[in-house]
């Protein structure tokens, strides 16, 4: 293969399995809010659908030479592009399927917490590769990208257990898990642009942001199994707006003396977040004509793995 575009030291395949990377944890991360009560069938059509018709569109308005790179847009690894895409359509997705059978009625708690964490290890360690990787090279640029991830989820992990511990009276190995995630969404657009001490109040506002983002859905009664919204959706959010705040590297934000930035970071966000809802909701409702989207009530029940898969994660005796 020839060189690939943006290193002449990485071929054409490579580069395009790690953005093929990003092409499906993208469509993956929006299956968390409404994890449990769809069809197997309808969320297969709405991968495909979603990823062609919402995602390609995004990443190419950024990272494609679309509009919004020519107006200058920073996303270094993804905040508009995966984060504020997936939060939103997350949003359409938890509002049209509707609510779990059963919630507010009985409580849901996370599966097992020792695999929690284990998945948060691996989902921090993994970021390395999500946002060092997209200097596409081994340089100077990649270095600071893994050292403000690193620095920034830690500085979120532990405003989450703060704010809880203040708010909730008890700090939980669940809130730290999900303060890191925020600070991992956080940092995604500003990893290779801010230096490190911007990035450790990126992370800790983003832990606060997000805790409260939680605490907000709880009261406004939407059912988002796994907090795409107000993880996701709002870290990229803060994310992508502090990249417009704090750039300094290759790149100068509003308290570098470029206003203008913030401007056309906020321009990207919004374009994102009213593109991303009026096609996922165009999506869901086309499928919806289809093939349906909730299972019946008694395979909810039951569970998706037995009713839907003929298998179970854990055979407890």
């Amino acid at each position: 293969m020839d060189p690939g575009p943006y290193s002449d030291k990485i071929p054409h395949l490579v580069f395009s399995a790690f953005q093929l990377m990003f092409a499906i944890i993208t469509p993956a991360l929006i299956t968390g809010a409404f994890a449990e009560r769809m069809k197997f069938s309808a969320f297969v059509l709405f991968t495909i659908l979603w990823t062609t018709l919402v995602y390609f569109p995004v990443c190419h308005w950024v990272w494609g030479g679309g509009w919004l790179g020519k107006m200058g847009a920073l996303d270094f690894a993804g905040g508009t592009v995966i984060h504020i895409n997936s939060g939103v359509a997350a949003l359409a997705a938890a509002l049209i399927i509707g609510k779990r059978t059963g919630f507010r009625q009985e409580p849901f708690y996370p599966n097992n917490l020792t695999l929690t964490m284990l998945g948060a290890g691996l989902l921090w360690f993994g970021w390395f590769g999500f946002n060092a990787g997209s200097a596409v090279a081994s340089n100077g640029v990649a270095g600071l990208a893994f050292f403000t991830t690193h620095v920034a989820t830690a500085a979120a992990a532990l405003s989450w257990i703060i704010f809880e511990r203040i708010i909730r009276k008890k700090p939980t190995t669940l809130g730290f898990a999900s303060g890191a995630v925020a600070g991992l969404v956080a940092i995604t657009p500003a990893a290779g642009f801010v230096t490190p001490l911007p990035a450790v109040f990126i992370g800790f506002v983003a832990g606060m942001l997000c805790y409260f983002a939680i605490l907000a859905k709880e009261k406004l009664g939407y059912d988002d199994s796994l907090d795409v919204v107000g993880v996701h959706g709002v870290g990229g959010l803060w994310g992508a707006l502090a990249t417009g705040l704090f750039a300094s590297v290759n790149a100068q934000g509003l308290f570098y003396g470029n206003p203008h930035q913030f401007l056309v970071q906020l321009t990207g966000a919004v374009a994102a977040i009213v593109f991303s809802f009026i096609m996922t909701s165009l999506i869901l409702f086309v499928i919806k004509k289809i093939t349906g989207l909730r299972v019946e009530e008694d395979e909810e029940v039951q569970g998706l793995d037995r009713s839907m898969h003929g298998e179970a994660g854990y055979y407890l005796r």
